[in-house]
């Protein structure tokens, strides 16, 4: 079972804070990748003293100590996904803002043999698809 960010932020020595505590929980619980504003809707139904400063506080200390992942999608804003072991890529549809992660192992090799093409040695990589979703 992985760690929740709280016990992310406690190995990693971030102070938690009653309003860091609350943001942490609902990062964790949420399934999709929440912008600060989605984020700080969340929190303040559970505690209205928090403020979007906070929130934009709290995103940016978890964002620099590893614990959460910071994507900038094509035409939005910044979005936040808690930062796991497992790598995965992203399917965002244009017109709703959905956004699937996916592991595909037939584009997994391809990447690798594209860097092998021109003589590199993958390290790391990001792919983001854009797409419409078809009618049934």
């Amino acid at each position: 079972m992985s760690e929740t960010i709280e016990e992310k932020c406690m190995s990693k020595g971030v102070k938690l804070t009653d309003q860091r505590k609350v943001i942490a929980q609902v990062m964790s619980q949420s399934s999709d990748h929440p912008d600060v504003d989605e984020l700080y809707n969340r929190v303040s139904k559970i505690d209205s003293k928090i403020s979007i400063a906070t929130v934009y506080r709290t995103v940016k200390l978890f964002e620099e100590s590893g614990i959460l992942a910071k994507h900038e999608f094509k035409g939005g804003k910044a979005r936040y996904e808690e930062l796991n072991e497992g790598h995965h890529d992203h399917l965002i549809d244009v017109k709703s803002g959905e956004i699937i992660e996916f592991v595909d192992e037939e584009i997994e090799k391809l990447q690798k043999k594209v860097a092998e093409k021109y003589g590199y040695k993958l390290v790391d990589h990001k792919l983001e698809l854009y797409g419409i979703k078809k009618k049934s």
